[in-house]
């Protein structure tokens, strides 16, 4: 047995090689059995750290969080508007490392209060720069709903960088819509250009919410 699998069970390490795994497998494939053979033990040694599945995806998505945070460090001369580009950067970059990273982090819940600290800073500053507080909550709601939304299509395009699923030919969505030319020709905007893709569309959300909230 090696050094590694004697390391005492814990939450974080099964979350840890559930990640690792992840890109192996995909969500679909992520069973608890799975994760158990990895690690070298039983499944029901699981059900000691985790009561379910759901549970198990809400520690990974609190993993994937700290990892996304651990080194990017807020820079408090930041404008409401770098902010929220920052921040929402910084996500889809994190969500893109693993295969299925954005259903893992939707809808999940974080375990412990690692994201309070970061989300009472930017709730702080938005609140500095003139919006209400439930203004800057639903600013940040809806810049960050904007990029898991965005992410999971461009997953199931791209399900991880230089692997395209089949299907997204773009020449070939263009041959069958030939009748259809503006159509045809938005499939290159729709599912290629992802960076450039979100950029565009987190512009327009941040020049909304300023627009709406009457900021500069």
């Amino acid at each position: 047995m090696s050094p590694e699998k004697r390391v005492p069970l814990d939450r974080r390490r099964v979350a840890g090689t559930a990640l690792r795994l992840l890109n192996e497998v995909g969500l679909d494939g992520l069973t608890l059995r799975a994760i158990a053979k990895e690690l070298d033990v039983k499944a029901p040694a699981l059900y000691w750290h985790f009561k379910d599945k759901q549970a198990l995806l809400d520690e990974m998505a609190t993993e994937m969080y700290r990892r996304m945070v651990a080194d990017a460090a807020l820079d408090p001369a930041d404008t409401w508007q770098e902010r929220l580009l920052k921040t929402n950067r910084g996500l889809r970059a994190a969500l893109l490392g693993y295969r299925d990273g954005a259903k893992v982090y939707s809808g999940s819940h974080f375990t412990g209060t690692d994201h309070a600290r970061r989300l009472e800073a930017n709730l702080r500053l938005l609140t500095q720069a003139g919006l209400t507080l439930a203004q800057a909550v639903h600013a940040g709601r809806t810049t960050n709903a904007y990029t898991l939304g965005f992410v999971t299509e461009e997953q199931g395009v791209l399900p991880l960088p230089g692997e395209r699923r089949e299907g997204y030919d773009i020449g070939e969505r263009a041959r069958r819509l030939a009748e259809y030319p503006l159509a045809a020709e938005a499939g290159q905007l729709l599912f290629d250009g992802y960076d450039a893709q979100f950029e565009e569309g987190l512009a327009l959300l941040i020049a909304g919410i300023g627009a709406r909230y009457g900021l500069g």
